[in-house]
């Protein structure tokens, strides 16, 4: 199986709502990352934004492995600007079972800053996602723990946002975010954002690299299956889930589009 590199090959496999999962679908080598990155576009959102990086010393090794596979001479950040991906590596720290973050090259994130979660561990990095701990901790760590150099795991996922810029960190609550939206106009003031994310361990240092490659589209442009996916999937997101994505602030406005649209 694969993963596309667009918002409308991406969400037919993402979860549609209902109770979190990892979705995981394994990859071939060649699958892994973005094909045709705009290169230029990723460093400038480092350039824009210095908080994008953040390194411990754990990251050092690494980071260099990394930037070797890559092709590249340098660390994390350099590795990560030869792709389209924003990279982020995780490890063990001696005879701990518990992974944490050790470095971030984050250009475009998705309601995060890598500043606030650099050598967080795994539950305590997603602890603001409802169902998180009852639903997938117990499952996500196993993963980690089991995962050999080789093997390349992907998932995808998918957001709403109120703009089409790659780096999202709302500044404003929900309901002035969409204050201006509706059924009428959803089509060009929502924006769905999908995150392809692969995993993968490195072979000498036995870290794990977090890939996020981030794709936008106005909703209006996207097929109309998948416009009827997000039409109903805003309806079923776990309790709390769609407290943090605003939902209640949009989802009446995508409903109405989605019906619009199929009508």
């Amino acid at each position: 199986m694969t993963l596309g590199f667009s918002v409308d090959t991406l969400l037919p496999k993402a979860r549609g709502g209902g109770q979190l999962r990892m979705g995981l679908v394994k990859l071939e080598e060649h699958q892994w990352l973005d094909p045709a990155p705009d290169l230029a576009a990723h460093a400038a959102g480092f350039a824009e934004w210095p908080q994008a990086v953040q390194l411990t010393p754990d990251a050092a090794a690494p980071g260099r492995e990394l930037a070797v596979m890559l092709g590249v001479t340098g660390g994390l950040l350099e590795a990560a600007l030869a792709t389209h991906e924003d990279l982020c590596l995780l490890t063990k720290r001696g005879d701990a079972e518990v992974y944490r973050l050790i470095g971030a090259a984050v250009a475009w994130p998705s309601d995060w800053r890598p500043a606030e979660k650099i050598g967080l561990p795994l539950r305590a990095l997603h602890a603001p996602i409802a169902g998180y701990e009852e639903q997938l901790a117990t499952g996500v760590d196993r993963f980690m723990a089991t995962l050999r150099p080789g093997p390349i795991y992907a998932r995808c996922n998918w957001f709403i946002a109120a703009t089409g810029n790659r780096r999202w960190l709302p500044d404003r609550p929900p309901h002035q975010a969409f204050a201006h939206v509706t059924p009428e106009n959803a089509g060009e003031a929502l924006f769905v954002r999908s995150e392809r994310q692969t995993l993968r361990r490195l072979p000498q240092t036995g870290a794990i690299l977090f890939s996020i490659g981030v794709y936008v589209e106005p909703l209006g442009s996207l097929s109309p299956a998948n416009i009827a996916m997000l039409g109903k999937a805003v309806q079923t997101l776990v309790s709390g889930e769609g407290d943090r994505r605003g939902a209640s602030a949009y989802a009446d406005s995508l409903i109405g589009f989605a019906e619009r649209n199929a009508a």
